[in-house]
């Protein structure tokens, strides 16, 4: 797994980057400390996994965020950052990030990096606990004008709740590949790119 990582302070980078290689599946591909830093190396290493920090110098990490997945959707960005500031997790949820961890959860860095390179999304313990009051709105989603049937709309609610396929196959007594089948459909209907999009757009339009 080739990992990039970027964090404008140096000592944190070189600690990162030994943490993760400790791990004999990970290999950090390179270092760098700004958010330019972050779009350059992206384009030219073209990693498995981004991990970024979020305040620094110069273009954000939400900022660089933005400028990768606007070039290439399927980048598999991970925030490690000291902040939880509510802004910053909105906005990494709204984005496409796949995951936002604390930095003070340095155990959880390399299992989180392999999620992430697996195709989930990642949320650290005190982050996930503020994402359906910061993703609220006031108003009910009518599901109806997407063209979404009542069971494609269980399947959102339970992709919200942070479920796998093979959970939600389990829940509502279907195959993998028909949940599978499914999120895809509802992706393409709601104009979405992935499971944390779906996420987020349930938490914004489902929540009173």
């Amino acid at each position: 797994m080739r990992v990039l990582v970027v964090d404008d302070d140096n000592l944190v980078a070189i600690s990162l980057k030994t943490i993760l290689e400790a791990d004999p599946e990970v290999a950090v591909i390179g270092i760098g400390k700004s958010g330019e830093d972050a779009v350059c190396l992206y384009r030219e290493q073209k990693p498995d996994v981004l991990l970024m920090d979020i305040r620094m110098n110069g273009m954000t990490g939400l900022d660089a965020a933005e400028c990768i997945l606007k070039e290439d959707e399927a980048a598999k960005i991970l925030f490690l950052t000291t902040f939880s500031d509510d802004e910053y997790i909105v906005r990494a949820l709204n984005l496409g990030a796949k995951g936002y961890l604390l930095k003070q959860d340095f155990e959880g860095i390399v299992p989180a990096i392999k999620a992430v390179y697996g195709g989930q999304s990642v949320f650290g313990g005190d982050i996930v606990g503020k994402i359906p009051v910061l993703m609220q709105s006031k108003g009910e989603v009518d599901y109806a004008k997407y063209d979404i049937s009542e069971k494609e709309q269980a399947i959102i609610e339970l992709v919200a709740e942070g479920l796998s396929n093979r959970e939600i196959a389990g829940r509502l007594y279907l195959s993998e590949g028909t949940v599978r089948n499914y999120i895809s459909t509802i992706l393409e209907k709601l104009g979405l790119r992935d499971r944390t999009q779906l996420a987020v757009f349930y938490y914004k339009n489902s929540l009173n």
